[in-house]
């Protein structure tokens, strides 16, 4: 088994997207092909329903799969075809964007006002690129949640891990999705496919990831309780951990514990034309995408 280096290591940047939500942008729109295929990561956490209730109004999209994760408040959404509802707390939607969709996205506090979730992007291949779009619509109470013997937590939102599998499937990026929390004190070795592109993102309490760039794994040999690691050492809140190639990423949670996701797929590695939420393979098709949606021809009739 080989621990995976540590590439980079970043904090979100603070960024405003649709109406005026105010967010923090873990990567996104710079060096696509950085942790392909994964193309952005945005967290949208707040407590002030003024900061997000604008939401996200009608806007199209092409060429990429959206996984939206909330854990704090809801989502009610709606599309061009007809399809809506309402993300609640643990709730899952991977959407095929496909050959074009227009959507809408509005975030709704708690009973406290509080709004959290993610969404991520996914870029699909040339071959899927104009799919029939779809979505998969997962209840939190579906996600199969494993608890370890040391109190680590893991639920399982897409791909397989520790014998169970997440209820989102046929994804083209082939990825596994897991929201992971580890106890306080607790170190952790969580096994990765070689050939996948890995992140991890924290969202709360922080922690040491071992870095096999550097003998020992640099902190992980201290004692992260004790007075020997510093908490400034620690990957905490809105921090993206992007990894090397290996099999397994570890990490020793500090001592409030540690939660954070960790991602990963399979790279596409093909060219990409970029132009907000639209990702195409060549800048004639980006073209061809936004004459379509001036002409009215970006909805394709389903066949």
């Amino acid at each position: 088994m080989s621990i995976r280096p540590i590439h980079a290591q970043s904090q979100a940047t603070p960024t405003m997207e649709g109406a005026g939500v105010k967010l923090h942008r873990a990567f996104g729109f710079q060096e696509p092909d950085m942790l392909d295929p994964f193309l952005l990561f945005d967290d949208f956490r707040n407590d002030r329903p003024q900061d997000f209730q604008a939401g996200f109004p009608w806007h199209p999209h092409r060429g990429i799969e959206t996984i939206t994760y909330v854990l704090n408040g809801t989502v009610d959404h709606g599309d061009s075809l007809g399809n809506s509802g309402t993300l609640g707390a643990g709730d899952v939607q991977w959407m095929t964007a496909g050959s074009g969709i227009l959507h809408q996205e509005m975030p709704k506090g708690n009973a406290q006002g509080q709004m959290h979730g993610f969404q991520l992007w996914a870029n699909l291949p040339s071959s899927l690129k104009m799919t029939q779009p779809r979505y998969q619509d997962v209840k939190g109470t579906d996600i199969p949640e494993i608890i370890d013997d040391d109190g680590t937590r893991v639920k399982v939102i897409v791909g397989q891990f520790w014998g169970k599998s997440g209820p989102v499937d046929g994804i083209a990026a082939d990825p596994q999705y897991l929201d992971i929390f580890v106890p306080a004190g607790v170190k952790k070795t969580f096994p990765v496919d070689t050939y996948r592109r890995a992140f991890a993102y924290v969202f709360d309490g922080a922690g040491v990831f071992a870095d096999a760039s550097a003998p020992g794994g640099v902190l992980l040999e201290k004692e992260v309780m004790g007075e020997e690691v510093n908490i400034r050492d620690m990957s905490g809140n809105r921090t993206l951990i992007r990894f090397g190639t290996g099999d397994e990423v570890t990490v020793q949670a500090g001592p409030e514990g540690i939660r954070f996701l960790l991602i990963s797929g399979a790279p596409i590695q093909e060219p990409i034309a970029w132009h907000g939420p639209i990702v195409m393979n060549t800048q004639d098709e980006l073209r061809q995408a936004m004459a379509d949606l001036r002409n009215d021809r970006f909805i394709r009739p389903a066949h």
